[in-house]
């Protein structure tokens, strides 16, 4: 496994550096290694390192989710207002809607399956978006209406919205129950209790940690640990209630934000640099899963329902800003920041294969073929359309 862990992290790196200094995301070069390595090329990985990829991929996604709660400022969204909550959750919809459509007919999905596909593709990417808009705060462009603001909290609500989604649909999809209203009633149970552990947890470990005190570092990993056990926590009431274990992540770390800001600050930045380990392992591994000739017969297909399924997610974002006081190239940039995806889609997409979903190796492969389509191309329209679109 050592052997495996070295490869994973020196090739990643590499091929990670080289598709930076292209100017493309670092993670299509992750996920190429993984690719390369995986089982279906090289065939180098030892396969106990491949048999808790899963697990891998969860926790690096409580990281990233984590960091994104410990930077959200709700103010933000009041502060711009209603485009900012329509564009928590509108493009998303149609973006699934498109998938809903389009699945049953170009892939040959259930509706049920074609829904689980448009939830895992989506979630838009922090990893992507999350640093642009920094900048964009920090050069001034577009911040006299907040744009750059709507989209960093529109897209952080959006990756909870979909997960909270996608959870319940595979919950369905792997239940023998059939479905009934009250299915759709565990969502908003769940997004609401999910909201409510972790505000009231937020709120115990701020009165821990102003109380006894210790080292940054120690608080971290009591926070991800406690992370871990929300998820826990989901599994164990599975049968019971329904609790979105990652929206309690979240929220825990908004809580801090808002009521201890000088610790999240210091938080935010360690979990950068544990970011900086886990981004590797997550989309290294999600590409080890990827079957190549499966990939390759998929191809043309995934690349033609991706992108139309995009189109749906546009129209999504122009009715989200309807009456609002953004002109059209402002209203482009914005479609523009809406499209790129990765994170969620390399934590998630291969959860359905896992769990035994006849779909499973289907959404799979969309998913990667999502990240290298949609990365890149959101990537470098942000890098070189915002001087031309933003004042």
């Amino acid at each position: 496994m050592l052997t495996s862990i070295a490869l994973i992290i020196l090739m990643g790196l590499s091929l990670a550096y080289i598709f930076n200094k292209l100017k493309l995301p670092r993670l299509v070069g992750m996920i190429l290694t993984g690719i390369i390595l995986g089982p279906y090329m090289l065939n180098v990985l030892d396969p106990t390192i491949l048999s808790i990829s899963s697990e891998l991929r969860q926790i690096a996604l409580v990281i990233i989710l984590t960091r994104a709660g410990l930077a959200l400022d709700i103010k933000d969204l009041k502060k711009v207002g209603r485009p900012a909550i329509l564009m928590c959750f509108i493009p998303a919809l149609f973006e699934i809607l498109g998938f809903i459509i389009l699945g049953p007919k170009l892939l040959d999905l259930s509706i049920l399956d074609s829904a689980i596909l448009g939830t895992v593709i989506a979630a838009v990417s922090p990893a992507i978006i999350v640093p642009r808009m920094i900048n964009l705060i920090d050069e001034g462009y577009g911040t006299k209406k907040s744009i750059p603001q709507l989209i960093l909290a529109g897209a952080s609500v959006d990756d909870i919205f979909v997960i909270v989604l996608f959870t319940s649909l595979t919950s369905l999809a792997t239940s023998e129950s059939s479905f009934s209203p009250s299915v759709l009633l565990q969502i908003p149970i769940s997004i609401i209790l999910g909201i409510l552990i972790g505000v009231i947890t937020g709120l115990i470990l701020i009165k821990l940690f102003k109380t006894i005190h210790t080292r940054d570092s120690n608080k971290l990993l009591i926070i991800l640990s406690i992370s871990f056990l929300f998820l826990t926590l989901e599994n164990s009431l599975k049968g019971y209630i329904k609790v979105s274990g990652l929206l309690a992540v979240m929220s825990l770390g908004a809580t801090i934000y808002k009521s201890y800001n000088d610790l999240s600050i210091r938080l935010s930045s360690k979990y950068s640099k544990l970011w900086a380990g886990a981004e590797i392992f997550l989309f290294v591994l999600v590409g080890a899963t990827v079957n190549i000739k499966y990939a390759l017969n998929l191809g043309l297909i995934s690349v033609i329902i991706i992108i139309l399924s995009l189109l749906f997610r546009v129209t999504g974002v122009y009715l989200s800003l309807v009456k609002t006081n953004l002109t059209n190239k402002e209203k482009l940039f914005t479609s523009f920041s809406y499209l790129p995806k990765a994170t969620v889609q390399a934590a998630i997409g291969a959860l359905p294969l896992s769990m035994g979903l006849a779909s499973g190796e289907t959404i799979l492969t969309v998913a990667v073929v999502s990240i290298l389509i949609t990365a890149p191309l959101g990537a470098l329209l942000i890098d070189n359309t915002y001087r031309k679109l933003l004042k």
